[in-house]
């Protein structure tokens, strides 16, 4: 078993089609831990193990595979890169100690690859960047390394250069002469240690004062300007004929932090903060990163990074805040779809635990000695949705417990039952992403579903001050039913949370205290069934004010009844009105796209209010626009810029309709009402 100090645990983070899953399958074959090269193009890769990365060739969950390399053992976490699966990989981070941001050498600096390259800064996880497929026809090195320094700070230098026949690479960490076609090996050399010894003090005052800095030197504070930011390795591979691949090996091996060497993880409970030191006789702590399950047999499994003490079979392990044990069972290492039983998973090692159901990603597991809570990168909130409905008669329950399960594994998957359109809605980050998990689920569990767009998720408010009043009496010849309210409403702070702002203002007793919930209970009931359109109201004032009871026939079911009734009446009296969703969007699109895209967002009744230029001739434009009008923006981008655009949304907030498109909206209700009645 491998001590702390000589474990390596690495991300690999990147957009899709970079080559990462392919870096990943070279490490393994380098080091001996497999016997061929396993190829995602020939479906044998041992990290792209599901029917449904096989099939589209391409990663779509967070996999995990270790190997050994000079004394080292390397856990290596291969992350989806294609901006649908996002998810699993922002999931994956705090898993890691060093993050290798891979760049396809012929297609650059893509989304993806800024995007996970700002999470890891974010997260203060040392980075290097590897360009890959260093084959490819007609590579501008010097404008990739240009766009790379001008994209991620001139702190990126070359660690090492491929040779002139790209099939091999020059160190430039030891070297100071040698011949690569992308710069002078010299040159590359004098940068990378003076962006070094720049981390300390005392090494720089020796470089300035004329001393040569030897390679055990640099070797002794690389590790400390890694996790300064004054260095950003670059690296060259192919991985598809291993051409840099022991290079990087060793410069994982040598040059990145072991997990006592990193800045220690904290949990915070209230205003404590605990620094976990990886020291495997301490305190069990560890971080729940990823969940999946078994194609076949639906087998859950649950990958824990370590970060202090020791986790054996018979641990006895609490969850978060929970009191009652886990016996965690077998200790398993994770080498993609297969897993191999170790004694102890110890301080800074990434373990497995098989038919733990209990544990959810983000869970604290721990033996009750530390408490609190991980902080740990957002991920962002699935804005494109489907509504789903069973192929099959009968097959409502098992699909929500497929549902369920593919929840757990992608962060970035929801699913809710619309309380008012009854609808099941399954929401992603892209029609890609829902396809694929929708496909997953049939591929498991052999369930169907059909899809249609769900309805928007409008809501309702009011515009002026009103008063509403009900008595609700009823006699039915034994005991009656009799409740009286006055009530008054006006309208609420935008987006408030809660949406509704109860007051009890009954002085004299006119109406008992014990009724206050019961009417209450009537309001709320108008709040979720709305007044307009069936939608939720939102930011809504509400003032009980008066009213009568009955000594005998005042009963909860009354007051609730009247509470409704006068609540009805003065929404109907205030100008009620609707208010839809609004998305904060930012989309990423080559610079001579932006006119269109900007006046197609502006005829979506959509607002640009920033735009940032970036390397490569790519283009960030922000902008809030309403939520209906960019229901299949997915396909739009694509036809407007063949494919090279990306965007992303999250809720922003929600904005009165116009009146044109309300009357629309509300046209659609009174149809669907009557073709329901």
């Amino acid at each position: 078993m491998a001590k702390t100090g000589d474990i390596r645990n690495i991300i690999l983070l990147g957009h899709g089609g970079s080559g990462k899953t392919s870096l990943a399958e070279a490490f393994l074959h380098t080091t001996g831990t497999t016997n061929r090269l396993g190829s995602v193009d020939d479906k044998t890769s041992v990290c792209d193990f599901y029917d449904e990365e096989k099939d589209h060739q391409h990663s779509i969950q967070a996999s995990i595979i270790h190997a050994s390399h000079t004394g080292k053992l390397l856990n290596i976490i291969d992350t989806p890169g294609y901006p649908d699966f996002i998810g699993p990989a922002i999931k994956a981070i705090p898993a890691a100690e060093t993050a290798l941001i891979v760049i396809s050498a012929a297609s650059g600096i893509e989304t993806n690859t800024r995007k996970t390259f700002e999470l890891a800064k974010k997260a203060n996880k040392p980075r290097v960047i590897v360009v890959n497929k260093i084959d490819a026809d007609n590579v501008a090195f010097g404008d990739l390394l240009k766009n790379i320094q001008e994209s991620f700070g001139s702190q990126c230098r070359c660690a090492n250069l491929p040779a002139a026949d790209m099939a091999s690479v020059i160190d430039c960490i030891e070297n100071d002469s040698g011949d690569s076609p992308v710069m002078d090996v010299a040159q590359a050399h004098t940068e990378l240690i003076e962006s070094v010894i720049e981390a300390d003090d005392e090494l720089m005052e020796a470089y300035l004062g004329g001393e040569e800095i030897s390679p055990d030197k640099i070797a002794s504070v690389f590790v400390k300007a890694l996790k300064a930011e004054t260095i950003i390795p670059i690296v060259f591979t192919n991985a598809r004929t291993e051409a840099g691949v022991p290079e990087l090996l060793d410069l994982i091996a040598k040059y990145t932090p072991s997990p006592d060497q990193a800045v220690p993880t904290e949990l915070k409970d209230g205003e404590t903060v605990t620094r976990l030191t990886a020291d495997a006789a301490g305190p069990l702590a560890g971080l729940v990163f990823r969940v999946a399950f078994d194609p076949r047999s639906n087998m859950k499994y649950s990958s824990i990074r370590v970060f202090s003490g020791t986790i054996k079979s018979d641990t006895n392990v609490l969850r978060n805040s929970e009191k009652k044990g886990i016996r965690p069972g077998h200790i398993l290492k994770s080498q993609g779809a297969d897993t191999s039983e170790i004694d102890a998973g110890i301080a800074g090692d990434i373990v497995t635990l098989a038919k733990v159901e209990e544990l959810k990603t983000n869970d604290l597991v721990h033996d009750g000695k530390v408490a609190g809570v991980f902080e740990l990168p957002a991920t962002p909130e699935p804005m494109f949705s489907l509504a789903i409905e069973p192929a099959a008669r009968g097959d409502e329950q098992k699909i929500g417990a497929a549902l369920d399960r593919l929840c757990e594994e992608d962060p970035c998957f929801k699913t809710s039952r619309d309380q008012q359109t009854k609808e099941l809605v399954a929401s992603g980050m892209g029609d890609l992403h829902l396809r694929i998990m929708l496909e997953k689920m049939q591929n498991r569990s052999n369930l169907s579903v059909t899809t249609k767009e769900p309805k928007i998720p409008y809501k309702e408010t009011i515009t002026a001050k009103a008063e509403g009043h009900y008595r609700h009496k009823k006699q039915t010849g034994g005991a009656g039913q009799f409740g009286e309210v006055y009530l008054r409403v006006e309208p609420g702070e935008r987006n408030s949370d809660p949406p509704l702002d109860f007051a009890w203002d009954i002085f004299g007793g006119s109406i008992p205290g014990q009724f206050e919930p019961a009417i209450l209970k009537g309001v709320n009931d108008i709040m979720q069934a709305g007044v307009v359109a069936g939608f939720p109201l939102q930011d809504v004032k509400v003032s009980i004010y008066d009213g009568k009871h009955h000594p005998v026939d005042s009963k909860e079911v009354a007051f609730r009844a009247a509470g409704k009734g006068a609540f009805l009446d003065a929404l109907q009296k205030a100008k009620p009105v609707l208010l839809e969703p609004i998305v904060d969007m930012e989309v990423t699109i080559p610079a001579e796209n932006m006119g269109d895209i900007a006046g197609d967002l502006a005829s979506k009744r959509g607002r640009v209010i920033g735009q940032d230029m970036l390397a490569g001739n790519f283009m960030t434009i922000k902008a809030q626009v309403p939520l209906a009008e960019v229901k299949q923006y997915n396909s739009q981008l694509k036809s407007v810029t063949g494919g090279r655009g990306s965007y992303s949304m999250t809720l922003s907030h929600y904005e009165l309709v116009p009146p044109n498109v309300q009357q629309a909206v509300i046209a659609q209700y009174a149809q669907k009402k009557k073709e329901d009645d």
